[in-house]
């Protein structure tokens, strides 16, 4: 099963604030629009997404169909046959997604420790 595009989801107090911490730390914004309180800030190819009241936990993401810079992959396990194999691994999914549809779809697991995992494919 691969993943695809890895970033942590960061839950912030302050955009602004955070955004010139991590700039600090050699972040640069990648993606996002502050209007609407997120930004997606990269270094080499490490990802951090900041959000603004959107969420209540820091929240680990994966976007099937992506690389590191966004960019659409030829070839991805779609989120659907990932579901699948979730399933069939046990896994209890918090949300799912519809097998009869196609495209942008996500799912959200828990890890054993509470850490909330989305998987997002916008493709």
């Amino acid at each position: 099963m691969t993943l695809g595009a890895f970033s942590i989801s960061l839950n912030v107090k302050n955009l602004q604030i955070s955004k010139e911490f991590y700039e600090a730390l050699g972040f640069n914004v990648f993606a996002g629009n502050e209007d609407k309180n997120y930004l997606i800030m990269k270094n080499g190819s490490a990802l951090i997404g900041l959000f603004q009241n959107m969420f209540e936990n820091n929240i680990l993401t994966f976007n099937p169909g992506w690389d590191q810079d966004a960019k659409t992959l030829e070839s991805f396990d779609d989120i659907r046959d990932i579901q699948k194999q979730l399933k069939a691994c046990r896994i209890h999914l918090t949300t799912e997604v519809d097998e009869n549809t196609k495209g942008p779809a996500n799912l959200i697991v828990m890890d054993p420790d509470g850490n909330p995992i989305l998987i997002d494919q916008h493709v």
